[in-house]
């Protein structure tokens, strides 16, 4: 498994596991799920007090039979800041709270990587500085990011954090759904695709050494360009039919690499120069160790953008 290093600050596999879905599980499938992820390589778990309500963090640390030994073992990030029902909130109260629940149910002294999940609109950037110093400060979190942040609210945050400045940026990101890509391809263009829906997230965390986490990378959603069918809202691109054309390609380049399909899928996002981490949420080990190929192949240029239009991009 190849790593990258997320912000400069701490090296982790390329590709990591997001456990949204793991009480889909039981605990002797999970145990032997997250076992096979570490065997892997992929000793990267992403969480959020929201999966689950919680039950996610809960259930992952209580399969594994958590220890100091294993903790070792494992790079840990979770997100905070979505209040079910009600808002966003990133006052430092409801950040160092959040923490500590998600520490008591992960069973661990300390997170590797805390996101802001999600922008709150009412955020005041000093309260989050002084949210993220006394977790620093305490041991409880290493390193900080945000998830689906543009550029100004990051640049924002960063003026006041000190050395804690934000680190990584999970953002949705596949073939079909790339939005922070189109953009950048369709400059000086009237195409829909050129319209900059994140203001330039994609470049400003490359300039500035932040790592985006991208985040279902095999998914389309209802904003996929060209637009979808009337009544069709989201889902798996993997065999569908209403995306024949990239079937068929990533197919043909499975056959050469000798990899599953979805491989491919997610090498095609690993090709990118920004090194952009993979986070997958697949509770089969068969499948994640399918995925888990992709560190081992480097698509071509050509391959790169043949996938990109058989997506249903088109370039200028």
């Amino acid at each position: 498994m190849q790593t990258i290093v997320q912000g400069g600050k701490i090296s982790t596999p390329e590709i990591g596991l997001g456990c949204m879905r793991i009480t889909g599980l039981d605990k002797k499938q999970a145990e032997s799920h997250i076992r096979t992820s570490i065997e892997l390589g992929v000793n990267f778990f992403d969480h959020a007090d929201i999966y689950g309500r919680g039950e996610c963090e809960s259930h992952f640390a209580q399969s594994v039979g958590m220890t100091s030994s294993l903790r070792e073992t494992m790079i840990i990030q979770t997100k905070c800041a979505i209040r079910p029902g009600i808002c966003y909130d990133f006052s430092k109260e409801h950040i160092l709270s959040s923490v500590e629940g998600s520490l008591k149910r992960l069973q661990t002294d300390y997170i590797d990587i805390l996101l802001l999940h999600r922008p709150d609109a009412l955020m005041e950037p000093e309260e989050v500085a002084g949210a993220f110093a006394t977790l620093k400060q305490a041991g409880k979190v290493k390193h900080f990011g945000v998830s689906n942040h543009n550029p100004y609210q990051i640049a924002l945050l960063n003026r006041y954090l000190g050395d804690n400045t934000i680190i990584a940026n999970q953002m949705q990101l596949s073939i079909t759904d790339c939005q922070m890509i189109d953009h950048g391809v369709n400059v000086n263009t009237d195409s829909p695709s050129a319209i900059d829906r994140d203001n330039g997230t994609l470049d400003y965390c490359r300039l500035h050494g932040i790592t985006i986490q991208a985040w279902s990378p095999f998914r389309y959603s209802k904003s996929t360009q060209p637009p979808l069918p009337s009544g069709f809202a989201k889902g798996c691109f993997m065999g569908s039919e209403n995306f024949s054309e990239l079937g068929k390609k990533l197919n043909s380049l499975a056959s050469k690499y000798d990899v599953a399909p979805e491989a491919v899928a997610a090498a095609w996002i690993l090709r990118h120069p920004a090194k952009i981490q993979t986070i997958v949420g697949t509770m089969n080990s068969a499948r994640l160790k399918e995925i888990c190929r992709a560190s081992d192949i480097t698509l071509t240029r050509e391959e790169w953008y043949e996938l990109y239009k058989a997506g249903g991009k088109t370039l200028p």
